[in-house]
């Protein structure tokens, strides 16, 4: 286990908090660690997605999006910008783990995968602003699994996945949930 496996698993078990000056401990739950974590995710994507790539590809037209940014001297997708940030944590920590899944993706590799992925987007899909919760067993860990909605942030995101060849669906709206963003903390050990 890493030094920040380490941190993120004291951090759950007995988040250190002060109490009128005083320095006590209380239990913080595995929700509010994936609450937390996805508030820091969604506000990053959010703001790259509105400042950065809808600004400059769609109002501005100075420089486009695309999956092909290297080739094509283009922005990167903000799902791309997602997927690259998930690999990199991966790199340094397994205290948690996050991915972008869709029901509808454009990759095939961001379709559900297990039951409970299956699940936790048609019920983000079936009552959109709700996050789900639950518990699965994966190589023989057992990892509590949070879904948040992504939401349709932008003209960007709602054309880009309209437009795209690959794409399943293609009458997304701002505000749509077009998938979630799936995060697992192993509860084990």
């Amino acid at each position: 286990m890493t030094s920040y496996a380490k941190k993120i698993k004291a951090a759950v078990l007995c988040g250190a908090m002060t109490v009128s000056g005083t320095s006590a401990m209380a239990e913080m739950e595995y929700q509010d660690v994936a609450d937390l974590l996805h508030l820091v995710m969604s506000s990053d994507r959010t703001v790259y997605t509105r400042m950065i790539v809808n600004r400059l590809s769609v109002d501005e037209k100075v420089i486009k999006a695309s999956e092909h940014f290297v080739d094509d001297k283009a922005l990167v997708l903000p799902a791309q910008m997602f997927r690259f940030g998930a690999e990199m944590v991966a790199e340094e920590t397994d205290a948690f783990s996050y991915s972008l899944l869709s029901l509808w993706p454009i990759n095939k590799q961001n379709a559900p995968s297990t039951d409970l992925e299956q699940v936790g987007l048609e019920y983000l899909a079936e009552n959109p602003g709700e996050n789900y919760y639950g518990e699965e067993e994966l190589g023989g860990v057992t990892y509590f699994t949070a879904f948040y909605p992504d939401i349709s942030v932008a003209e960007a995101c709602s054309s880009c996945h309209n437009e795209h060849k690959d794409s399943p669906r293609t009458d997304f709206k701002g505000g749509d949930v077009m998938g979630g963003v799936v995060i697992r903390i192993p509860m084990d050990g």
